[in-house]
């Protein structure tokens, strides 16, 4: 028998842009952060905008040809911006992939032209997705338009849509060529997307870094109230703890550890029990509060901190129990969310590895949930809510 083995390395490199009014011709944050320079042949880019921006920011679209007309020597927009719909229903269903990968068939992107997603997390998700496979890979741009996109899905590395009615079933892990965080576009959001995007900071919070939860506890009030200084810090804040971990170890995660995803197990499986009603952050808040209390069950953390958290986690906005949280199924009475778990561990690959707290600001692993505990859990949340 003869073996060949094979070795190599591919450095990723990729930018995260803070920002404010991305599209003003006086900008050149965009031009700049993609390195365009008039020396260099015109690259193409097509775009793709979430409708829900279409809906709050007027003329946007026109802002944005208008943009395009003015460094047209150095970046050609192949078309009017396409306005696509923005939520979780674009990440159920393969077709709008298909729509994604027809305009980028027939305005021949190629793998040195640029896709340009502006939009939420699963817009951003769908659009990244059919980005990585079409030419095994183009140069994909995320302009995030939500705190939760900002502040977390956003900036990493990750693409993906559901499939098997399952969360995030087929995907990628392919970086972005780039990332313009541009605040403005947080302004139109509705007080529900604005609240909704905390809880994904609070996590990376409570398993990374205690001053930071230290901020967002004092904060909170001006956070919810929509305070833009705040607001700005702790975006950036979040976006660099996570893009820290991304870099720090396992960022395709090969391995069954996905610290990231602290609350997530359940979160997961709570959006799809709801249909969706429930946004992701609303669910990641409602997940973390679960797992918190189950910390807290098997003596991690102390009663203190256990209010502390659930008390924050209420106060920015966030219901911390759902009725879906004891839906059964009606095939063999068990509890559905139970169900969850062995999805989450399908999905890592390997073993079950949950992310739970040893205290605030640190994260433990374990690779065993007690179904008891977790009822018991639950239970608890629903006296706390």
């Amino acid at each position: 028998m003869e073996i060949i083995n094979q070795s190599f390395k591919v450095t990723y490199d990729y930018s995260v842009h803070f920002t404010e009014d991305l599209f003003s011709i006086q900008n050149p944050t965009l031009i700049q952060g993609l390195k365009l320079e008039s020396n260099n042949l015109r690259k193409k880019a097509l775009i793709f905008i979430d409708d829900e921006i279409i809906k709050n920011i007027s003329n946007f679209n026109l802002k944005i040809e208008t943009y395009f007309k003015t460094y047209n020597n150095l970046l050609e927009l192949v078309c009017a911006p396409i306005i696509i719909e923005g939520g979780e229903n674009i990440k159920n269903n393969f077709e709008y992939v298909n729509q994604i990968l027809s305009y980028i068939n027939q305005y021949n992107i190629d793998r040195h032209s640029y896709t340009i997603a502006i939009g939420g997390g699963a817009v951003l998700d769908m659009v990244g997705f059919a980005s990585a496979i079409a030419h095994r890979g183009l140069r994909h741009i995320r302009i995030p338009s939500t705190v939760l996109s900002q502040d977390d899905s956003g900036v990493g590395v990750k693409n993906s849509i559901n499939y098997f009615n399952k969360k995030n079933f087929l995907g990628t892990f392919v970086p972005p060529f780039a990332v313009f965080n541009d605040y403005q576009l947080l302004e139109s959001l509705s007080n529900r997307d604005w609240i909704g995007g905390i809880a994904e900071a609070i996590k990376v919070a409570l398993i990374k870094d205690k001053d930071f939860f230290d901020f967002i506890e004092h904060n909170q009030d001006v956070l919810r109230s929509r305070n833009k200084d705040a607001m700005q810090y702790m975006i950036k804040k979040s976006a660099e703890l996570h893009l820290n971990h991304i870099a720090s170890g396992d960022p395709f995660e090969k391995g069954s550890s996905r610290p990231l995803d602290f609350g997530h197990w359940a979160a997961h499986k709570l959006e799809h029990l709801s249909n969706f009603e429930i946004k992701h952050g609303e669910a990641v808040a409602a997940g973390i509060a679960l797992d918190t209390i189950y910390s807290h069950l098997l003596g991690n953390i102390g009663n203190h901190d256990l209010l502390r958290i659930i008390t924050l986690i209420k106060k920015i906005g966030f219901k911390i129990y759902y009725p879906e949280m004891l839906e059964k199924s009606k095939i063999n009475n068990n509890y559905e969310l139970l169900t969850g778990l062995d999805e989450f561990r399908e999905h890592l690959g390997g073993k079950l590895t949950v992310m739970l707290l040893a205290e605030i600001g640190v994260g433990t692993e374990v690779n065993i949930m007690n179904s008891q505990k977790i009822l018991e859990a639950i239970a608890l949340l629903k006296q706390h809510q």
